[in-house]
């Protein structure tokens, strides 16, 4: 099945995959540049022997990736170019009248059947690469429960959401991409407060921090922000990994703080302080509103590129599709499937937004904590623990990273 729209569509993926492989290809040649020894700048802020195993973790990574994005692109062709996709379609809509109902089955049925093929690939990455650095606390039965699980909570959360979507094409005329912008965005925001409450309890324990000095220095450091959470929990992240983080989830009353226990252990107590007003930073610079703000826009832009795919019968004729006889379905999987061949390229756009969030959360954590040796140090324990890569390439991190390297961190952190 070749006509112009697959030609347009071999040519997006070849593009985005080659520049994939080529950004590799750059970052595999900097890191080994630096085996041996760090440049100046970044002399100290590791041990030798931990550096070392971050660029063996880097390079391992790195190989692990190429032959993952290579995989992805020959699955997402054969996908495309088998004629697959209206088979699967009329298997399940059939040549009667189209069921929102049916239509919602095909899609989500059509996404997990394409996640087979990464199954593989993500068992590698836990059980063989994260397991051969230390990093990997998942047991077997523990891994297949949670995309059980995830399964479960995606078919329950996600065929109700899709059908809903599909039938305001009816309900709402020719201005429906409007108001299933208003649905989804109404309902990320739902997901924003029930999401921790009740399916992140699901696959982790959390438990309220333990009184005591830790916890004191950290409710004051949120009083004295002006944050006023609730709460701060512990999350059992060493159940699966020994890798670390804090995050706050929610808003308003909603609103609370969670640190890895993992990060408890690796950090010490004026380190977690900085650590947690780093992520306080983001919400009193107001950069969950901005975050929420964009992402609104793209959801817009989203379902109005829907609505123009799906009223144009070459993009149905192109891959296969039936436009007389096909519902909406076939327009969401396919942007659902291709939008990252475009959205790609303006990774570098986002991840300069996402930056300068970095360095205003990180400036607002030292003066906080009135310095800014404790975020270095935090800065510092956490990507020896995690091994992480000290020398990317500027293309590839401009690509890649929605946070500044160490380097450039701490080079904003000391300035006045």
């Amino acid at each position: 099945m070749v006509n112009e729209v697959t030609v347009v569509f071999l040519i997006l993926l070849l593009a985005k995959t080659g520049v994939e492989l080529w950004l590799d290809g750059l970052n595999r040649a900097q890191v080994r540049r630096y085996a041996d020894a760090p440049p100046e700048a970044l002399k100290g802020v590791m041990p030798e022997a931990a550096y070392r195993r971050s660029v063996d973790y880097t390079l391992a990574r790195n190989r692990f990736g190429v032959v993952e994005t290579v995989w992805t692109a020959v699955v997402l062709a054969a996908v495309i170019f088998s004629g697959v996709l209206p088979w699967f379609y009329n298997l399940f809509v059939g040549t009667g009248a189209i069921s929102v109902w049916r239509e919602g089955l095909f899609f989500v049925a059509t996404l997990i059947l394409l996640s087979l093929p990464g199954l593989p690939f993500e068992w590698w990455s836990q059980f063989r690469l994260e397991e051969r650095f230390g990093f990997n606390k998942t047991t077997l039965k523990l891994w297949i429960t949670d995309r059980i699980k995830g399964l479960a909570v995606g078919i329950l959360i996600g065929y109700p959401l899709i059908c809903l979507l599909l039938a305001l094409v009816g309900w709402g005329g020719d201005y429906w991409w409007v108001w299933a912008f208003l649905v989804f965005f109404i309902f990320q925001l739902v997901m924003m407060v029930l999401y921790p409450m009740l399916i992140m309890p699901l696959f982790n324990k959390f438990s309220p921090l333990p009184e005591g000095e830790l916890r004191q220095r950290l409710m004051d450091l949120a009083d004295r922000t002006g944050f006023q959470a609730k709460t701060i929990q512990v999350m059992d992240g060493s159940r699966r990994s020994t890798h670390s983080n804090a995050f706050f989830t929610g808003f308003g009353r909603f609103r609370r703080i969670v640190l890895f226990d993992t990060l408890i252990e690796q950090l010490d107590k004026p380190e977690l302080e900085a650590v947690l007003a780093h992520e306080i930073g983001h919400y009193k610079k107001g950069h969950i509103p901005r975050m929420l703000a964009l992402s609104a826009v793209m959801v817009l832009i989203g379902f109005w590129a829907i609505a123009w795919l799906a009223d144009s019968a070459w993009f149905y004729q192109g891959f296969g599709f039936d436009p007389e006889a096909s519902g909406l379905a076939p327009a969401f999987l396919l942007f659902a499937l291709l939008s990252g061949l475009v959205t790609f390229w303006l990774s570098p756009l986002f991840n300069v937004m996402s930056r300068k969030h970095e360095y205003e959360a990180d400036a607002f954590a030292r003066d906080a904590v009135g310095d800014a040796a404790p975020l270095i140090g935090a800065l510092r324990k956490l990507s020896e623990k995690n091994l992480s890569n000290l020398t990317p390439h500027p293309l590839f991190s401009a690509v890649h990273y929605s946070h500044p390297t160490l380097v450039e961190r701490e080079a904003s952190l000391r300035q006045a």
